[in-house]
């Protein structure tokens, strides 16, 4: 039986949206990645999405700044990315071990 994660820290709606849009672009990043992609097509496709989620990453933050919410808190949201398996997603980004 699998463990259940631990909850998810208490977030703002912006902060919330910051977090996912982030884990979108990593995610695509790691399909852009030349050292483990396979295929040119999926890394276009990637590619082609990355701008939208970018956007929508833009906008979070933009949206954090005009509610005033000035502060990233990087703990809390740290905490929050490891609980959305944010380590394992971010290390597609880097390169494989040789």
């Amino acid at each position: 039986m699998v463990p259940e994660p631990p909850p998810l820290p208490a977030l703002t709606r912006a902060k919330g949206e910051l977090v996912d849009a982030y884990l979108a672009v990593v995610d695509l990043l790691g399909k852009i990645n030349p050292s483990r992609s396979t295929h040119t097509y999926g890394a276009l496709r990637a590619a082609q999405a990355l701008v939208g989620r970018a956007e929508a990453l833009r906008e979070a933050l933009a949206l954090m700044h005009a509610r005033g919410e000035s502060e990233v808190h990087a703990d809390t949201l740290a905490r929050a990315l490891r609980v959305l398996d944010g380590e394992r997603r971010a290390g597609r980004v880097t390169l494989p071990r040789a």
